[in-house]
């Protein structure tokens, strides 16, 4: 069964057709609203505005949402955050429409002292139910503005597009005050309609064409290169990252434009010009959904160090906004004040924001400062803080989180396009093996002194599990039982990350095929909603611990479950064994409070070693898994199955020899030379090899692969100096784009003939290409190059059964090919996770190159190197 996850971007399209398409309509309703208001004086209410809203959420938030799923699956940087922020713009905007129709304004309204509205000079107005949304509409024309100044390195359409998105939300804000700007707003909304109709149909016949038909496309306003020269001390110049990554974009500029406009929210309400958190939550929790997409995307990519980031800055921003809801809207801040005293979850957010920072220290300046900036706001959290002061502070620290994010999102969006660190971010505080260094030597010398084994059994999303359990855990800590105002603001702080959050932990345990799967968070989800239920909302439903026999039954139950996931903690760690043991005493706790029999103290004590436990667990698990050793203990497994695993494995099914050792890549050259099939990597995918002077191999290899005879075989040379010394009649335009694109993930067909016995391909002519055409490439991997200069050209195809997924890694290889193979050449990890690039080059003189296959390299760079080629030779 073919896998969906190893196709190439191409099977996608072009998702910027149903982005601009969802912003066309989103705009042109709100066009024919702000002009029916301002000829008739009469805005939309009631069943209007509701239907406003719902047309908005559907097309401009969930369309777009597709859109911008699609744009990072076709490894498109700006696309992908682009569309998934109007999306979350849209959605917003909608949801305020279905509040503002729900609410609608009241008159003399009682100000509340819940923020900082208090200082606010006399006879200040504070905003309406709609009016609140002034604050999400201001923080997304600044991100509006840079994506249309990003986009224009990109082509010339999306720009205008862009910045017509940011000038029209301005004068929607302004017509929240006033109508006069609706006639505004409805043009530049129709300037918005007809250049994303136009953008929507050239990209359509584009992705028909699979050539730019119509202009705006293809081309940039100004080259990206000229905003700076890469930045040599960057984290990227120094080689964090091994392995380019081109099967999902960079989700860095997505969770920055979120930490944007979550903080700018809070900071508008912080200093009290907003009612109610009722609109402020809505906006919160739909770009905090956006910002778990980020994180998931981080994990796609395998960095667990943004994975675990924007998971826990999403969680931060929904727990803080849905607090602040129930604060205002619920309870009212008055008599709510003293019961948040007792509360204690800003206290882990703050630990977790060092442990965030302390991992940053071998990453550029610019994220230490972003983490240094989330030390200050978790700081600004702590529900201790004297309130007339809290507010203020948390306000000061949001300003600071935007203005921070707001350079992240820009310089992350231009390095990203680029492709280097074009726009300053600072160089590393400390190295990456000091940090290793400094984070091992607990360990080391407690294993000195104790001689034990370790084991590192950490995966990418073990530190946000224990986050979301820790955190539940410690804001579910109650002084009391008869404090109903605590004991509803403790209901988000424990609900979100302990529930919720955890079910998102779930769906990537699912996604990495962990052995565990998705049992333990899964049950410790449903564990914490029953808690919360029972617990907190339990008096809200008539529910108390005279009349739970079915809570009483569960917790039993629960026990008993607990029980066997003991026994499979024991399998991996010590530290997951002890937090499995801890959430076993917290099941006894919630059965003997079912019970009416329940020692307060007993729990306060069990919840804090519990959360202490998570939070070791959370700073071990991302340590190990960022840096992929056993840097911080965890403790070995009390029983593994691995020493029987091992006994039980066979020999190879044929010679796998080692790359960095010159003895398998001679080896691998012997075996080519004698008319072997032979698996070996590429700069690519892993692919298989014949010798193009043996023509039986090659129809081996079509054997090998269940292969249709008609699909043609490319030829690999080392450089393009071979090409030359057999003078192939090539001209000059195609010269000088070969020159450009060897070597590197771009093969081209070009027009075959009795030159290529002269290159090397010997009686393997008739078995390679096709009748006129062949497809060359030169890879650009050290290793397949030094066996090509043994070998000669070699005939290659990728090492897949036909149909079938790439295979990235030669485990792949050995396990799905290696018995009809007599060599497989180990390399570890592809560098890419799709195949190459293909250019039919056989007109290049009369009508230009067409791409045939899109894969690592973007079809738009193709398409800018060749036209930037054509210029220069023209």
């Amino acid at each position: 069964m073919v896998n969906t996850a190893g196709f190439a971007a191409v099977f996608y399209s072009e998702p910027a057709v149903l982005g601009l398409l969802a912003n066309v309509v989103s705009a042109f309703l709100l066009c024919l609203q702000n002009f029916t208001t301002a000829h008739t004086g009469l805005g939309p209410q009631g069943v209007q505005d509701v239907l406003a809203g719902v047309h908005l959420i559907l097309i401009g938030g969930f369309v777009q949402l597709l859109a911008g799923f699609l744009a990072f699956r076709k490894y498109d940087h700006l696309g992908g955050a682009a569309f998934l922020t109007f999306s979350a713009l849209w959605s917003s905007y909608g949801a305020t429409r279905i509040i503002s129709a729900a609410y609608p304004p009241l008159q003399n309204t009682t100000l509340p002292s819940g923020n900082a509205s208090h200082l606010l000079p006399a006879g200040t107005t504070l905003t309406s139910t709609s009016q609140s949304a002034v604050a999400g509409l201001v923080a997304y024309i600044s991100i509006s503005f840079i994506l249309s100044f990003c986009s224009a390195t990109v082509n010339y359409i999306m720009p205008f597009i862009f910045g017509a998105i940011a000038l029209a939300l301005v004068f929607e804000a302004v017509a929240l005050f006033g109508q006069w700007a609706l006639v505004v707003s409805g043009v530049i909304e129709l300037v918005i309609v007809l250049c994303g109709l136009y953008g929507a149909v050239a990209l359509l016949l584009k992705g028909v064409t699979q050539r730019y038909i119509l202009p705006g496309f293809g081309h940039p306003l100004f080259n990206v290169l000229l905003l700076g020269s890469a930045q040599k001390s960057s984290s990227k110049a120094i080689g964090e990252e091994k392995k380019k990554n081109t099967k999902y974009a960079e989700p860095m500029a997505l969770g920055n434009i979120c930490d944007t406009v979550s903080p700018f929210i809070f900071a508008f309400y912080s200093f009290g010009y907003m009612k109610t958190f009722c609109v402020g939550a809505a906006w919160i929790s739909i770009i905090s959904s956006c910002q778990l997409l980020s994180s998931f995307y981080s994990y796609l990519r395998g960095d667990v160090y943004y994975t675990t980031k924007f998971g826990v800055h999403s969680l931060y921003w929904l727990v803080m906004s849905w607090e602040e809801f129930i604060l205002t809207v619920l309870l009212g801040p008055g008599k709510a004040q003293e019961s948040r005293l007792g509360m204690f979850g800003g206290w882990f957010f703050l630990a977790v924001a060092c442990m965030l920072f302390l991992m940053s220290t071998h990453k550029d300046t610019l994220e230490m400062l972003q983490n240094a900036s989330f030390i200050i706001l978790m700081s600004a959290s702590i529900h201790q803080i004297p309130v007339p002061g809290a507010y203020l502070f948390l306000g000061a620290a949001c300003s600071l989180c935007t203005a921070l994010s707001l350079y992240a999102t820009f310089a992350s969006l231009i390095n990203s396009i680029g492709e280097k660190a074009l726009i300053p971010i600072g160089s590393q505080a400390m190295s990456s093996s000091a940090l290793q260094t400094t984070l091992m030597a607990a360990k080391s010398c407690f294993t000195r002194s104790k001689n034990l084994p370790s084991s590192t059994r950490a995966e990418v999303p073990d530190a946000l599990f224990y986050i979301c359990n820790g955190l539940a855990a410690i804001s579910a800590i109650q002084a009391t039982f008869s404090d109903p105002d605590r004991q509803q603001l403790s209901i988000p702080s424990v609900l979100i990350p302990g529930a919720i959050m955890q079910l998102y932990v779930c769906r990537i345990q699912v996604q990495g095929g962990r052995r565990f799967g998705c049992i333990l968070p899964f049950c410790y989800a449903a564990f914490w909603g029953a808690w919360t239920w029972l617990r907190f909302a339990g008096h809200l439903m008539n529910i108390g611990a005279g009349n739970s026999e079915g809570f009483t039954a569960g917790a039993i139950a629960f026990l008993v479950l607990n029980a066997f996931l003991m026994i499979l903690a024991s399998s991996l760690n010590v530290v997951l064994l002890c937090m499995t043991a801890a959430m076993e005493l917290l099941a006894i706790c919630f059965l003997l409070f079912t019970l009416e029999n329940l020692p307060l103290p007993f729990e306060i004590v069990m919840l804090s070693i519990f959360s202490i436990i998570c939070f070791y667990g959370a700073t071990a698990s991302l340590a190990n898994s960022m840096f992929g050793k056993d840097l911080m203990m965890m403790g070995p497994p009390l029983f593994t199955a691995e020493s029987s695993k091992k006994d039980t494995e066979g020999p190879p099914p044929c010679i796998c020899p080692k790359s960095h050792c010159t003895s398998g890549l001679r080896a691998i050259a012997d075996l080519l030379n004698t008319g072997a099939v032979c698996g070996v990597p590429t700069d690519t995918v892993y692919a298989l090899a014949a010798s193009c002077r043996h023509p039986q191999a090659i129809e081996k290899v079509y054997r090998i692969k269940d292969r249709p005879q008609e699909k043609p075989i490319c030829i690999f040379i080392s450089n393009l100096d071979q090409l030359r010394a057999a003078a192939p009649p090539i001209s000059p335009l195609l010269w000088e784009f070969m020159e450009n694109v060897y070597p590197g993930g771009i093969g081209c067909i070009i027009k075959k003939g009795e030159w290529l016995k002269k290159l090397g391909v010997g009686e393997g002519y008739s078995r390679v290409g096709t009748q006129d055409s062949i497809m060359i490439r030169v890879p650009d991997l050290t290793v397949l190059v030094h066996l090509i200069d043994m070998t000669g050209p070699l005939a290659i195809t990728s090492a897949n059964p036909s149909g079938e997924v790439d295979s990235t890694h030669h485990d792949m290889v050995i396990s799905r090919l290696g018995h009809k193979l007599e060599g497989v050449l180990c390399d570890g990890d592809s560098d890419e996770v799709v195949a190459s690039t293909v250019v039919n080059c056989t007109k290049i003189d009369e009508s230009g190159i067409t791409i045939i296959r899109e894969g690592c390299i973007p079809a738009g760079k193709v398409m800018q190197i060749f036209e930037r080629v054509k210029n220069r030779v023209v």
